[in-house]
C-alpha cells in the first residue's frame, strides 16, 4: 500500500480464539447500542453469530465476554472497541470524582494489531474515553477493514513513530511528540514504523 491517499483497505481486528478480554461490564452499553438501533437479541445474534443466551448474560452483566466474542460484536455491529467501552450518557453530576491509574495499572485489551490499555476504567458515564495503545501492526495489510467510530479522537505519540492511514486523507507520519485531532468516524489505521513498537495516547469522544 502506498503512503498517500490510502482509501481502499484496512482495520478490523483479526480474531484470536483463545484470547480473553479483561473482565468488563459491557451490558449497559451493549443494550444501549442494540436499543438505539431497535434490534432484538435475535437481530444481534444474526449479525454477530453470538448466541442469544450469551448476549442476554452479557447485557445482564452475568458474563464477561472472551476476546473472540468482543470481536464478533465489534464486526457484526459495525462498531469499534472504544464505542463498546463507552458508557451511555447520564445527567452531569458535580461529584468531584477522579480515577487514578498508576503506570501499567490500566485494563489491557490485546488484539493482533493493537494492545489497548484502558485508562480511568472504573469511572462510568465519562465524556471521554482515554487509552494508551501499543501499536503492534507493521503493515497496513494486517488489517481487514478501516477502524472507525463515531465522535472525535485526539492522539499523541508517546514513543516511537507511526504511519496513520486514512480513507479520506493522505497518510501521515507522526513521530514522538506529534499529535493529531481528527474525526474518528472517518476510517483510519495506525502502523508502527520505528524499531520499537510505537506507544500512542488516545482520547475519544462520543458522536454527541
Amino acid at each position: 500500500m502506498s503512503d498517500s491517499n490510502e482509501s481502499a483497505m484496512p482495520p478490523g481486528l483479526m480474531t484470536d480464539p483463545d484470547g480473553l478480554v479483561e473482565p468488563l461490564r459491557l451490558g449497559e452499553r451493549l443494550r444501549a447500542i442494540r436499543r438505539a438501533q431497535r434490534w432484538t437479541l435475535e437481530d444481534v445474534r444474526q449479525r454477530t453469530g453470538v448466541a442469544r443466551s450469551t448476549l442476554s448474560k452479557i447485557e445482564n452483566d452475568q458474563l464477561s465476554p472472551t476476546f473472540t466474542v468482543v470481536q464478533k460484536l465489534i464486526n457484526g455491529l459495525d462498531i469499534d472497541l472504544p464505542q463498546l467501552l463507552r458508557q451511555p450518557p447520564r445527567p452531569p453530576q458535580r461529584t468531584g470524582r477522579r480515577d487514578l491509574d498508576r503506570a501499567g495499572q490500566g485494563r489491557l485489551h490485546p488484539t493482533p494489531t493493537y494492545e489497548h490499555e484502558l485508562l480511568a476504567g472504573r469511572l462510568e458515564h465519562k465524556h471521554m474515553v482515554p487509552f494508551k495503545t501499543v501499536v503492534r501492526a507493521r503493515e497496513i495489510s494486517e488489517f481487514t477493514d478501516w477502524v472507525r467510530h463515531g465522535g472525535e479522537e485526539f492522539l499523541l505519540i508517546l514513543e516511537g513513530a507511526i504511519l496513520l492511514y486514512s480513507e479520506a486523507h493522505e497518510t501521515l507520519q507522526l513521530d514522538c511528540g506529534d499529535s493529531l485531532y481528527f474525526d474518528s468516524s472517518v476510517g483510519h489505521a495506525k502502523v508502527s514504523i520505528s524499531p520499537q513498537d510505537a506507544v500512542v495516547l488516545s482520547v475519544c469522544t462520543d458522536a454527541d
